[in-house]
């Protein structure tokens, strides 16, 4: 049998598509002239969502995650990625220095040991030893009439070389001194200064409560043969002349 001729399969094509093409202008005319049913409605105007603008108005509802109705958030989890920061604290399983500060009062100081160092007496830390400290009173003679300072006229913290007595005593020198100078802090003479280097002591200065939080870090981590401190008590104020 021979195959059918180029004509013949553009004779069918052309009839199928006639016929298809006609029923569809047949549904359309009717489709027009009939009335539209007592429940359809008018089209809704286009948004702006349909324009190609997003209406976030009409979107967030959607979008938002529903409000929770209890704290609860289920089982606590169980993973090893989580951070535990307790063990993160390479401190935490550190003794305090027994000489560390606990409170500073107005007229002296709380060590935790139970030491208080009170009626207006500074304290010296040297060693992992605590003793009382009076410098405003150092180079003062028996009898003097002259009035304990610390604040020269320049506006500067200046004291005698005898308030350093344990200082130039004690051996191994610290490597650091931390000065609380009482409710304030002061730039330290040029001479005290000097003389505390000469010891091959490094100084850091700072108002009493301030230093009594670092020194209580400082000689927990490096140990109180490294880091001493000598604190003003925060009540301290200097006298009228």
């Amino acid at each position: 049998m021979n195959p059918p001729s180029l004509q013949l399969l553009r004779a069918l094509r052309t009839t199928a598509f006639g016929r298809a093409s006609i029923q569809a202008r047949w549904h359309a005319s009717h489709s027009r002239n009939a009335p539209l049913p007592a429940s359809t409605s008018c089209p809704a105007p286009l948004s702006r969502s349909s324009q190609g603008v997003r209406d976030f108005s009409a979107t967030s509802a959607h979008w938002s995650s529903p409000i929770p109705k209890s704290a609860d958030r289920g089982p606590q989890s169980q993973e090893d990625t989580q951070t535990d920061f307790g063990v993160m604290d390479v401190l935490g399983n550190t003794a305090a220095p027994t000489t560390a500060i606990d409170a500073c009062l107005s007229d002296g100081f709380l060590l935790d040991n139970g030491l208080r160092i009170i009626g207006g007496c500074g304290c010296l830390l040297v060693a992992g030893e605590a003793f009382s400290w009076r410098p405003w009173e150092a180079g003062i003679r028996p009898g003097s009439s002259g009035k304990g300072r610390m604040i020269n006229k320049k506006g500067q913290w200046d004291v005698e070389k005898e308030a350093w007595g344990v200082l130039e005593l004690v051996w191994p020198k610290p490597d650091l001194l931390i000065l609380g100078l009482g409710p304030s802090t002061f730039p330290i003479s040029p001479e005290t200064r000097k003389y505390i280097n000469s010891l091959g002591i490094r100084i850091d200065i700072q108002d009493t409560r301030n230093a009594a939080a670092q020194f209580n870090l400082l000689a927990t981590e490096r140990g109180v043969d490294v880091v001493a401190a000598a604190f003003v008590p925060i009540g301290w104020k200097e006298p009228k002349d």
